[in-house]
Formats: structure tokens, sequence, C-alpha cells
């Protein structure tokens, strides 16, 4: 179940979470394409007119949550969330497995590295996609060697699935291992209601 009503601006910890302006492109590509953001990325550096036409088409897209972190006024990271039909018997349609799933991703300037930032717009989207998106399950990825980018998946409580084995190919290492991380919304509900004490005796 997808909505196009999703409310921002988004509060994530100490940032806000909200739809991208152009200048706020601008922002984000002077650090995206730094060797220590690139190396982590599968598409590496990004023409600038090419991602601003992209951050475009996500804008009017009803199935892609994109958004930018601001601390303050500057913008210090990068969210998504792409909503996508759950593997299921397609005979069955509609089905419980329309719009079921969505995909994570985030980026944090490494400027601000290291002050928790990415596990703060990571939670505000898993908080997004099942509370006001109601999505059955959130997949993310990273190389296996991001070390950081995982970290935060398992602080957030995502469970480990898969690690593919040399399944992506990277320009500067070759092929590269990649894991897998997935949460249920029962899951994060079950968490959610362990931060805050619900339930507790």
């Amino acid at each position: 179940m997808t909505s196009p009503d999703v409310r921002w601006p988004r509060p994530a910890g100490p940032l806000v979470l909200r739809p991208a302006t152009d200048s706020d492109l601008d922002e984000v590509l002077r650090w995206r394409n730094r060797p220590e953001v690139t190396r982590w990325l599968l598409r590496t550096e990004v023409d600038p007119d090419a991602f601003r036409r992209v951050w475009r088409e996500r804008a009017v897209d009803p199935t892609d949550h994109a958004a930018v972190a601001l601390l303050g006024d500057r913008v210090v990271g990068t969210a998504s969330l792409q909503v996508v039909d759950a593997m299921g018997q397609m005979h069955v349609d509609p089905g419980p497995w329309r719009g079921a799933e969505a995909e994570l991703g985030y980026l944090v300037d490494p400027s601000h590295a290291g002050r928790g930032f990415a596990t703060a717009i990571a939670g505000a989207m898993l908080d997004l996609a099942f509370g006001e998106l109601g999505v059955h399950r959130v997949t993310a990825g990273c190389f296996a060697d991001n070390s950081a980018s995982w970290r935060v998946m398992e602080k957030l409580g995502m469970r480990r699935e898969q690690h593919g084995v040399q399944d992506s190919w990277h320009a500067e290492l070759g092929w590269v291992d990649g894991y897998t991380y997935a949460m249920l919304a029962e899951e994060w509900q079950r968490s959610r209601r362990t931060a805050t004490g619900e339930g507790a005796a």
C-alpha cells in the first residue's frame, strides 16, 4: 500500500527530512561525488544535470519517497524509500503483495560522519515505511565491507538475510560481496514498543 500524501517535513533525531529543492541538490553534489562516498556506491560519479533530472522525476513518482536531511539549513544527507511489489502468486490480483515492500537507502555527508545521522535518517524512513505507507517489509543493501552502513541497519534491528558472494562489480575493487538486510512491520512495531517502554510490567 502506498500513499501520495506523505507528510513533510519529518523529524529524524536532530535532523529534518523534506523533499529536495534545486539548491539542495547543488549542495548534495558538493559531497556526493567525493571518493569517500563513491567508494560505497554502485553509481559512482554522477553528471550534475542527470542527477537533478532523476530527483525531479522521483518527486512526481508516488512510489518513490526521496528526501534530503537538514541540520539547520545545511544538507547533510539524503534518504530514499522505493515502494515495490513483493513476490507473490500473481494470479491473486489485486493481492496483498502489491506495494508491500520498500527498498531503503541513505547517504551522509562524510564531513558529518560518526554523529549518528545515518541511524536517525534510516530510522525516520522506517517509521514512514511501516507507518504512513503501511508496507509489510523493508529491505536495504550495502557492500559487505561497508561496516558503517550495516551497523546502522543492525542498530535499527534489521536482520541480515543474504550474503551475496561477489555479486556486485566495482570499478576500482572488481567483484565485491554484498549484504541484504530486512525487517518486517511487526518487528519494527515491537522494537518501537520496547524503545518506549510500552507493554512493560
